[in-house]
């Protein structure tokens, strides 16, 4: 009972706190990506998400991260993650913000949120149309492209959309083969999100006392293997970090 009643009063302060930030932050972004461009403002965006993830302080939340030690620097990676929330943009920013991660994330993003929409649409991220397909896919390949010439990171969420009840959807690997066309050098790196809880209801009220947790599973070489199979095992390794599928039904 007084978990609830904590949630309810101090879901808007963190929103408040959260709002502030976004609009704060986002004439900040368009200035220093006007005067001094993608360097200057990508300092400005790691502080940003840094403040919109760490104010989930206010709700007595803990976070933690595991396994980003093992991300390599020095190539193109590809972050394949179970969705949540839109908590999981600021969090990945965040742990993985020494490999400039981008993401494909749908078209709805890129307009109308202050500093978030701004930062998909002028960071190097993917904003695809699921209605247009061949588009998406000609989209998700320059990206691909980018992040090899760069050795910056993709981040796709192969469910589609986020899960309604914390639940791993199955995994679909039109994305992740079509980053691998053009990015061939790439390691992907499985992402197990496990935050659910925080906003189980949505925006309110926002739950008191979680622990955010994101783990970077080992690196999987994906040259020579079959993407379907690729796909459907990554979908296993971030099920069963999650307690979601048994090491029995992972390796039959």
């Amino acid at each position: 009972m007084i978990r609830k009643i904590l949630s309810y009063i101090l879901t808007p302060f963190y929103l408040l706190v959260f709002g502030m930030i976004l609009l704060i932050f986002h004439p900040i972004q368009m200035f220093t990506n006007w005067i001094w461009g993608y360097p200057v403002r990508k300092k400005v965006v790691d502080v940003m998400n840094y403040g919109l993830l760490y104010s989930l302080w206010i709700l007595g939340t803990r976070i933690s991260f595991r396994g980003i030690e093992t991300v390599p620097h020095n190539r193109p990676v590809i972050i394949v993650s179970n969705h949540q929330s839109l908590l999981d943009i600021v969090a990945v920013v965040v742990g993985f913000r020494k490999n400039h991660p981008k993401f494909i994330s749908k078209i709805e993003l890129g307009k109308g949120i202050p500093s978030v929409s701004y930062n998909l649409r002028h960071g190097g991220s993917v904003l695809i149309d699921r209605k247009k397909g061949a588009k998406s896919v000609k989209d998700i390949m320059m990206l691909g492209k980018h992040i090899e010439a760069t050795n910056y990171s993709a981040c796709i969420f192969p469910e589609g959309t986020r899960t309604k009840n914390g639940l791993v959807k199955t995994f679909q690997p039109a994305g992740i083969a079509s980053l691998m066309r053009t990015a061939p050098s790439a390691v992907i790196v499985p992402l197990a999100i496990d935050g659910f809880e925080i906003m189980k209801n949505g925006y309110f009220p926002m739950t008191f006392g979680c622990h955010f947790k994101l783990t970077a599973l080992e690196p999987i070489e994906p040259k020579g293997l079959d993407l379907s199979e690729l796909a459907q095992n990554i979908e296993n390794l971030i099920k069963k970090e999650l307690g979601q599928i048994s090491a029995e039904t992972q390796n039959p």
